[in-house]
């Protein structure tokens, strides 16, 4: 094992550059370089900061940044006591490229982890720390209400910060929200292809979905009229722009009409709207054009990061935001406080808006990639963070998914989607996520092998036996 402890600066190490950048990361650099020919390998012995430092006339604190740039690169791990040492390549345990889970892809020219602990720095140096450890009740503070206010503004411009609640996510508000209005036996109505979260919380909770026909538009007003009369609901769950998984956008025309439905047949809506801020130019929220029957939720976990596990919910109605909120404490006391007050400074100050248009450029950019990859097969309309993918005749969605994750690909099958028997002999798709791979080149890869797969004809199944 090679140690450097001598007092000559180490052989890995060039001369610094005077007008060659930032010399924490000219070190980090040199480090990487020193790796990838192999003057340093791992388990090599780097020189304590201290004597860096001395060595190279630099105060500690920028050797301190080089070795955690090099840590944060994965080029580093720290022993204890017995120093710092050049860490063995991280093995990459799978080759799953997985397009199956919606998350926010790492917009570029973005650098996150500086964000989160200059975020956490501000959080640290302007709240009590107290308070950041202990139970808050009441939806969010007046400060984090606020800044859900602000998150709203887009879609509905000022809102009495008063009316809205913050949740540990959108998931967690649709679960407050059913047992808030909804009684079990209760009907809730929903598109053929909807969220599974809805489903999996109605029937924990012993409630009956119900699909209503939806076309090329979303769901169809007529029909749900009808389903009003014969099933009399509590509830109608949308979830109207860039839809999970068709990624249609209801138009406003018929947002219109399905809130003149609504407020009919005295049944209410659940907006759930989280792509709403990346879609281009989305019509009003359904919530605006009946404020009073519409609970409206946002999460920032598809414009940002899902990590944050806080999402805004909107509700007008002082009886039943206390209501939701007593649903609410049953299941999920409140949102972690340090989260929300990051969530907080975040958009107070500007960086959720900063991070959320790198989100939605990267999206595009993405979008584009799977058009020319997918080609005709493509019916995205560029926005938001996944494709709904019909398939042609000869495969079914479950045969596709297993063949293409027998190839090392995840996606997600329609039936994962389908809120009803009837509706699951009806669709043949797969919702394929364009934020879950972390790399852009990987991510071509990976649409790539699903293209050349949906051009050939399956091969039959045969189990392995072992």
């Amino acid at each position: 094992m090679k140690t450097i402890q001598d007092d000559s600066l180490p052989v890995w190490l060039p001369r610094l550059a005077v007008h060659g950048g930032p010399r924490f990361l000219q070190i980090a650099d040199a480090l990487q370089a020193a790796m990838a020919d192999g003057s340093l390998k791992p388990g090599d012995r780097l020189p304590p900061q201290r004597q860096l430092a001395a060595q190279l006339n630099l105060d500690l604190t920028t050797v301190t940044r080089a070795y955690d740039e090099a840590r944060r690169r994965h080029l580093l791990e720290g022993r204890g006591a017995r120093g710092t040492y050049v860490a063995a390549p991280k093995v990459e345990l799978t080759s799953v490229l997985d397009l199956s889970m919606n998350t926010p892809p790492p917009p570029a020219g973005v650098d996150f982890d500086d964000l989160l602990k200059q975020g956490l720095s501000q959080v640290m140096m302007g709240a009590d720390t107290t308070l950041l450890m202990t139970y808050h009740l009441g939806g969010g503070s007046d400060s984090d209400r606020k800044a859900g206010a602000r998150w709203l503004e887009p879609m509905f411009g000022s809102l009495d910060s008063a009316q809205v609640v913050v949740c540990p996510g959108a998931q967690a508000a649709i679960a407050a929200l059913i047992l808030a209005l909804t009684k079990p036996g209760d009907v809730i109505m929903t598109e053929p292809a909807s969220y599974p979260g809805l489903r999996t919380a109605a029937t924990q909770f012993g409630r009956r979905i119900v699909a209503v026909e939806a076309d090329q538009h979303g769901m169809v007003p007529e029909m749900l009229e009808q389903a009003c009369h014969q099933h009399q609901p509590r509830l109608v769950y949308l979830n109207p722009t860039l839809q999970n998984p068709t990624a249609i956008t209801i138009p406003e025309r018929r947002r219109k009409e399905l809130a003149k439905i609504a407020k009919r047949c005295t049944v209410r809506i659940v907006e759930d709207d989280p792509y709403w801020l990346l879609a281009d130019a989305p019509p009003p929220p359904i919530a605006t054009f009946a404020p009073e029957q519409v609970s409206y939720i946002s999460t920032l976990s598809k414009c940002l990061t899902p990590g944050l596990r806080v999402a805004f919910v909107l509700i007008r109605d002082q009886y039943e935001r206390e209501r939701f909120l007593v649903a609410l404490r049953s299941f999920a006391l409140m949102v972690a406080p340090l989260t929300a007050a990051l969530a907080t400074q975040w958009i107070l100050d500007g960086s959720a808006a900063a991070l959320m248009e790198g989100v939605r450029k990267e999206a595009r950019l993405r979008h584009w990639m799977a058009r020319d990859i997918l080609a005709g097969r493509y019916s995205g309309t560029g926005d938001g963070l996944h494709v709904w993918l019909e398939l042609p005749g000869y495969w079914s969605s479950s045969q596709l998914a297993r063949a293409a994750g027998s190839e090392g690909i995840a996606v997600t099958p329609a039936e994962a989607f389908t809120t009803s028997a009837a509706s699951s002999d009806s669709v043949n798709a797969i919702r394929i996520s364009l934020g879950s791979i972390k790399d852009r080149r990987r991510l071509q890869t990976g649409l790539q092998r699903l293209s050349h797969l949906l051009a050939r004809r399956p091969e039959p199944f045969s189990a392995a036996v072992v």
